[in-house]
């Protein structure tokens, strides 16, 4: 029973990596439909994720990156007009300040070609989108769109998914689709056949999309909360209190009812603490404030404080206890007995385990208040409190489960050191953000990402039983195969982390580094850091694409003018992921 809580400890901590996985909310898939005299129609089909949307190829110069197909030339065929598009929503976009064109979940653009080979061929596009929510925008994509072409004797319609597909009853075929340059009625929200959707149903209120991802955005974070829970649960100030608990409410009890029935109250009064915690955030701070805290470099700097006093507390330095009176009077107040006792009893756990709760809480809290949810604290912390109060319901309800538990041991600590690691690597974050909002240089790409390989590698050799911290029991045999796997894990990343510092993009945690541009070397080692041919700014800012900028607008004009070239305007935030990546 030991290694399978290990191994799922090994689980938690890899599945945390999840977060930092980029968004991807739309795939593209390519059909060919064969015409008579030698006409093709290409279709590109995007599918796009619920709550998100693609703009159209035709929208005003002021607005954000329309859709755009790149047709190279071919000698197997030859394009003809303009790419069709479905027929799009339009709505005002008040972060724009104008009305948009954008399709959501389902849209079909085909190009029109006339064949010049009969024989099978492939044709390759490519188009550049894209992808916004109510939220945020990703940064543009490029997706190159391959069509395989079939011999001019192959069936009507030929995509990559249906070159098996069985011959239709002539009978039942539908007829060639018009060559006609208009609207392509397939913007389908529920993927369905064009002909099958009503039109209201093809352009549903963006507010209701709104709402599938402000729903979404809330779920993930109880789920965050739910990780950090799970996490507590098997910290040394927690999970010996499961049964000690458990077994108090079956002895006070005159039956078994009666035992799970104070258990559920007594998981019931953890989820009311947590989540009245969550919600005094909210109220004390409000949502605007705290969503202006994520940028505030002095924050920032106060968060990476904190985190930092966390780490070398969970590593042992030092213990965080709230004042002991605090605790006595919660105690006190706990042996009244009856609902209230009940409460007071879930109050003096949270006293007692703020030691090792404390920086998970406060880790948290910092999570869900940046999320710009108004609710974020509140669903987080309910997420975290439920979590943590799941097993003293379940075992008072089967209380035979008891036996299987885990005895507590050595093995606590180290699931409390290895959190001390990540809090750590966690703390990094916040002094970067700090640095880039400051545009100082302290934090450069290189050296966060230095810092963060060598937290890994030390967590993995830690794991491995090559050092101890002051709480560790004496090693008795070899590693359990549980702390050997999140060992494992810690040095697979610590290696895929370190291409990182000469240039690699390691795209699974880009939204924690600074941008490749914030660095010593801004292309990597052994690239110039100017095109060639290129006459250098004097006072040149590191900028993506090796694009001469400037951060006044003075120097960047002088430039302009010697050099002859217009002048682009970037508006950036330097503490949002999203604009960063922008």
């Amino acid at each position: 029973m030991n290694r399978l809580f290990y191994a799922l400890a090994a689980l938690l901590l890899a599945s945390s990596a999840a977060f930092a996985q980029i968004l991807q909310p739309v795939t593209w898939s390519t059909s060919v439909r064969t015409l008579d005299a030698g006409k093709l129609e290409l279709v590109a089909t995007a599918k796009i994720d619920a709550g998100w949307h693609v703009y159209s190829q035709f929208i005003g110069a002021d607005g954000p990156i329309p859709t755009a197909f790149t047709l190279p030339a071919s000698k197997d065929l030859k394009t003809e007009g303009p790419v069709r598009e479905p027929k799009p929503i339009k709505e005002f976009d008040k972060n724009f300040g104008m009305e948009l064109a954008y399709f959501a979940k389902k849209a079909d653009f085909v190009i029109t070609a006339k064949r010049i080979s009969n024989a099978a061929f492939t044709y390759t596009a490519e188009v550049e989108f894209m992808v916004c929510d109510d939220e945020r925008c990703l940064p543009p994509d490029y997706v190159s769109l391959v069509f395989k072409v079939p011999a001019a004797a192959e069936p009507e319609l030929v995509g990559e998914s249906q070159l098996n597909a069985p011959k239709e009853d002539p009978a039942t075929a539908q007829e060639p689709t018009s060559q006609e340059p208009t609207a392509v009625e397939s913007q389908e929200p529920s993927g369905q056949p064009a002909g099958d959707q009503a039109p209201a149903e093809a352009q549903e209120p963006a507010a209701a999309e709104g709402q599938e991802a402000e729903a979404v955005n809330l779920w993930a974070l109880f789920g965050a909360g739910m990780l950090g829970g799970f996490f507590a649960l098997i910290m040394p100030c927690i999970f010996p209190m499961i049964p000690l608990t458990v077994s108090f409410f079956l002895k006070q009890s005159k039956s078994k009812a009666d035992g799970f029935r104070k258990a559920l109250l007594y998981g019931l009064s953890i989820n009311v603490i947590y989540v009245v915690l969550g919600l005094l955030v909210t109220i004390i701070f409000g949502s605007e404030a705290l969503n202006a805290m994520a940028t505030n470099p002095w924050f920032n700097l106060a968060f990476f404080a904190l985190f930092v006093v966390f780490a070398i507390s969970f590593f042992g330095a030092f213990e965080i206890t709230l004042p002991s009176s605090w605790v006595n009077k919660a105690d006190d107040q706990s042996q009244r007995g009856g609902l209230l006792g009940i409460f007071f009893m879930a109050f003096t756990l949270a006293l007692v385990s703020f030691s090792c709760t404390g920086p998970l809480i406060g880790q948290l809290l910092v999570a869900t208040a940046v999320s710009g949810e108004l609710l974020g604290p509140a669903i987080g912390m309910f997420g975290f409190s439920f979590a943590l109060s799941l097993p003293f319901v379940l075992f008072a309800a089967f209380p035979g489960w008891l036996k299987g538990l885990p005895k507590s041991g050595g093995w606590l600590n180290t699931v409390k050191v290895t959190l001390g690691f990540l809090e750590l690597a966690f703390a990094l974050k916040f002094l970067s953000t700090a640095d880039m909002v400051w545009q100082k240089h302290w934090v450069e790409r290189e050296l966060f990402l230095a810092l963060w390989v060598g937290i890994a590698f030390a967590t993995a050799l830690y794991l491995f039983g090559v050092f101890r911290m002051p709480h560790d029991d004496e090693p008795k045999g070899g590693i359990g195969v549980g702390r050997m796997l999140t060992g494992v894990v810690f040095l697979v990343t610590g290696f895929y982390l370190l291409p990182g510092i000469w240039g690699a993009p390691v795209k699974l945690v880009a939204g924690f580094p600074p941008p490749s541009f914030y660095a010593e070397n801004p292309n990597g080692m052994g690239v110039s850091s100017a095109p060639s041919g290129e006459k250098k700014p004097s006072a040149k800012a590191h900028c993506p694409l090796n694009l001469p900028c400037f951060n006044d607008y003075e120097s960047a004009r002088t430039y302009a003018i010697e050099a002859g070239k217009p002048i682009l305007l970037d508006f950036t935030g330097w503490g949002c992921v999203n604009c960063r990546k922008m």
